[in-house]
């Protein structure tokens, strides 16, 4: 149900974000609302469920962007992956660090995603432009992740959450 609770919010936030992007005028940033709900579930989820919710989100995003078709999915998934073992050596359930960690995963996603773009496109835009705004994109989205905390412990109180170390 805790899945099913973020796809949704990560729908609804799509929406939003879509709207304030073209509202406020930016052109080669945005906040990466798909990306913090991966993050948290690869801090929360178990392993299955939260792949399969990563995919799901990167699906939303891949739809939302018109980027090639694929490649949020494979990306969202890799970072819940990453992020997942990452957990083991560096324990992000704090609401600091989960912001921390959630910067530097886009700034990885953000990379990765340009990378695949311009190795499969060659109508894409210019990668230099796209690596450009990725400081303030992790900013707007580590400020995202603070705001939604709250939200975000609601939704899973700790009691499914896998103990540091542990990969399951």
């Amino acid at each position: 149900m805790k899945v099913l609770a973020l796809v949704g919010i990560g729908l609804l936030l799509l929406c939003v974000e879509s709207v304030a992007v073209k509202s406020l005028g930016f052109s080669v940033t945005r906040v990466d609302v798909t990306l913090l709900l991966v993050v948290f579930l690869s801090l929360s989820a178990g392993l299955v469920e939260g792949a399969f919710a990563a995919f799901a989100l990167g699906y939303l995003l891949d739809v939302f962007t018109g980027r090639p078709t694929g490649l949020f999915p494979f990306l969202a998934v890799l970072t819940y992956l990453v992020v997942r073992l990452g957990s083991v050596v560096v324990d992000a359930r704090g609401r600091g660090l989960f912001a921390l960690v959630t910067g530097a995963a886009v700034v990885a996603h953000g990379l990765f995603a340009t990378f695949f773009t311009w190795l499969t496109s060659r109508a894409a835009q210019s990668p230099v432009a796209s690596v450009s705004g990725l400081p303030l994109q992790a900013v707007l989205t580590m400020a995202a992740a603070l705001a939604l905390w709250p939200l975000l412990q609601r939704l899973d109180p700790g009691k499914e959450r896998p103990e540091p170390g542990a990969l399951r």
